[in-house]
């Protein structure tokens, strides 16, 4: 081609990559104005916790693209530390921060998975719509539902009512199935999404034996009647939950998006691969999986099933901005690899504070952008084909995928 033709279609590439309305199809709550500051800022960089998020994560490269982006946002020099830039956003008045934050992201739509609850902390999903051009949507997350009935069953056994093992698991069974179905047809639901990567790994039996379940509810229930705190950790019954959920979603057609690679020192990192997803993948056939967050380091996997499995879809977020910008665009270049372009969709995994949602969203385009350019460099791509790209990936497929009759706003 031309090089001048070739100029010509880039700047038109790039006119397109940063100004396309974008639908962030995985997403967590801001926190509330009172607690602002409540959280340690460093998570906004890492997913580790204690001294490795607060003294080692601040040396990340990742942490230094970040400052670097951050002051420029908030007219601080270039000299500016990582100390300037959480001094100057406390500075900030709240609705001033959030929508210097959001503006320039151009996100039209945010589906929130609030299940990411700190009570009183974090703000209702409804509440996000002043930032955004169309209507915030919810994913349910099941692990929370199935435990909130749990915990209510044993409570209300401890308080009298007489329960056998059995009997709490009809109950568990009747009310999770009720809540689901409740879930799915409720409008403003879009979608399930699972932490079963969380619990007890992507290993998930898509048979359960009554014994093995009978017994889990047991040892949950005396855990709980011990820490007052429940967490859905027994296989068979964290297995049944996503099984009941998986049915379900596939028969009122919503997605289930699962937690994968990438995440805190709480998961097993071999068992957050999806290539442990085959069987179950292969048993729902009428389900569309979302596979979250890059599948870091397991991209690759994430890609191969879905290219070779029609109802598997992945997402390519949460790398932005946890890995460096080469990281982020070794991960881009393997989600091309093999993955469909019309299965790929984008998401910030913002959560707590509006700058996630910023530098989620400017690196996730600056990146693609770099790796498109490099293509039609190489003579690999059109200019029609990679713009097609980048429509699919931050708005048409999650559009259809979740159901949300939305038209671009482009203006």
């Amino acid at each position: 081609m031309d090089t001048k033709l070739l100029e010509q279609d880039l700047l038109e590439l790039s006119r397109t990559v940063s100004s396309y309305p974008a639908i962030d199809n995985h997403a967590h709550a801001f926190l509330k104005i009172e607690n602002r500051d409540a959280m340690p800022f460093e998570g906004l960089i890492s997913e580790a916790t204690g001294p490795a998020l607060t003294e080692d994560a601040i040396h990340t490269l990742a942490c230094y693209r970040a400052t670097a982006q951050l002051a420029k946002l908030f007219g601080l020099g270039r000299d500016a530390t990582w100390e300037d830039v959480k001094r100057r956003r406390r500075e900030l008045e709240y609705d001033q921060l959030c929508r210097l934050c959001m503006e320039p992201t151009r996100i039209q739509c945010i589906l929130i998975d609030d299940g990411l609850w700190i009570p009183d902390m974090v703000n209702d999903y409804s509440w996000h719509d002043r930032y955004t051009g169309s209507p915030t949507k919810r994913i349910v997350r099941i692990e929370v539902v199935a435990q909130d009935i749990l915990k209510d069953l044993i409570d209300a056994q401890v308080a009298g009512t007489t329960l056998t093992p059995v009997s709490i698991w009809q109950s568990f069974e009747a009310k999770l199935t009720a809540q689901l179905k409740s879930s799915a047809a409720d409008p403003e639901v879009v979608g399930f999404k699972s932490v079963a990567c969380y619990r007890t790994g992507l290993d998930i039996s898509v048979n359960q034996d009554f014994a093995n379940l009978e017994v889990g509810v047991v040892q949950l229930a005396l855990r709980y009647e011990t820490t007052r705190t429940m967490r859905l950790s027994e296989k068979a019954v964290n297995d049944y939950v996503v099984t009941a959920a998986l049915r379900i979603a596939g028969e009122c057609g919503k997605p289930v998006q699962f937690h994968t690679g990438l995440g805190d020192n709480d998961i097993t990192l071999s068992k957050s691969t999806p290539a442990l997803m085959q069987p179950v993948i292969k048993a729902f056939p009428n389900t569309k999986f979302v596979l979250l967050h890059s599948s870091y380091p397991f991209t690759q996997e994430a890609g191969y099933l879905a290219a070779v499995y029609r109802n598997v879809f992945l997402d390519f977020g949460e790398i932005f901005p946890f890995l460096s910008a080469d990281g982020q665009r070794d991960v881009v270049k393997q989600v091309l690899e093999l993955c469909p372009t019309n299965k790929i969709m984008w998401s910030t995994d913002g959560h707590f504070w509006p700058e996630s949602y910023y530098l989620g969203t400017i690196q996730a385009r600056q990146v693609l952008y770099e790796v498109l350019e490099a293509s039609m460099r190489r003579g690999e791509l059109t200019l029609t084909q990679a713009t097609s790209i980048v429509k699919s990936a931050f708005f048409d497929t999650a559009n259809k995928v979740y159901n949300l009759g939305l038209l671009p706003r482009t203006v």
